[in-house]
């Protein structure tokens, strides 16, 4: 037993292949955080711009967004939140301005108007206001005589065209699409196959061509309409030749500040933010009734 010698076996291990090595993995982990972030852009891209404005928010002002949501609530449902409180701001600014250039524009009209002295001497008046829904510029006539166009006909007179062409030139510097309404007064017009229907739309449309002549790109015209005698300025007088008239609307581009804020708080119930989507359409549509002339 003394004599039994001791052999000690030593293994050496062979070394792994360099693709064994960590570096490998710093470099893939670089690779796929690249192509989250660059997939996640693109999906932001494609969001709402509710969305938008919240995810810069969230880099603008980290701490605030996340008290603004810490009570467990979707991100997408806002709150009184810090970044609400800048959509509101931005949405009603955004009105303001608009606002300020329909105004301006209006004034500018009325100007060009007194200054040609182009309805000084007419049977007839220019209203240029800005309402809740835009800058509206309506044609009327004040007189039993047709002033804007020849009776029964949608002819305009030489008075009506001069004044549409001087509204073209100034409607043209805007932005905003134009809704072109025709309305005849509630006296009975003798026709069956040619009723006040069809003659509020044929003079919308030789308003509509004259504007398109006088500079207004044909894509700014959204609507033409139609109304007879169903929409009358003054309801308790039908027969009053203020009913008789070319309506010109030029809508708001911006939201309206107050139903954007109630969208967002009805979209808050079920998480969503709103989404908008209109083109043009005619309202010549209508009962074939015998009607008035305007």
């Amino acid at each position: 037993m003394n004599d039994r010698k001791i052999i000690i076996v030593k293994k050496k291990k062979a070394p792994h292949a360099a693709h064994h090595g960590g570096s490998w993995k710093v470099a893939y982990a670089d690779f796929v955080t690249a192509m989250m972030a660059f997939f996640m852009v693109m999906w932001i891209m494609g969001m709402d711009q509710g969305v938008k404005d919240m995810v810069q928010g969230y880099f603008q002002n980290p701490v605030g967004f996340k008290r603004s949501f810490s009570g467990g609530r979707n991100i997408v449902s806002q709150g009184n939140s810090i970044i609400n409180m800048q959509l509101q701001d931005a949405i009603i600014m955004r009105r303001q301005e608009e606002q300020q250039r329909l105004e301006d524009a209006a004034a500018g009209i009325m100007d060009r108007l007194s200054e040609l002295g182009l309805v000084d001497d007419l049977d007839a008046m220019v209203q240029v206001v800005v309402t809740d829904q835009g800058l509206r510029i309506e044609m009327m006539e004040t007189g039993g005589q047709e002033a804007f166009f020849d009776q029964a006909s949608s002819e305009l007179t030489p008075a009506l065209r001069r004044v549409l062409e001087l509204v073209a030139a100034e409607v043209a510097q805007l932005q905003n699409g134009v809704v072109i309404e025709g309305h005849t007064d509630g006296v009975p017009f003798g026709g069956v196959n040619y009723s006040n229907w069809e003659l509020s739309v044929d003079r919308a449309n030789v308003a509509r061509r004259v504007l398109r002549a006088g500079g207004v790109p044909e894509d700014h015209v959204i609507e033409v309409r139609g109304h007879a005698d169903r929409q009358l300025k003054f309801a308790d007088v039908p027969s009053d030749p203020r009913n008789r008239r070319i309506s010109l609307l030029l809508p708001y581009d911006s939201p309206d500040p107050e139903a954007a804020i109630a969208a967002r708080e009805r979209a808050q119930e079920v998480g969503l933010l709103p989404v908008g989507g209109g083109q043009a359409q005619g309202g010549a549509e209508g009962p074939t009734t015998p009607g008035t002339d305007g």
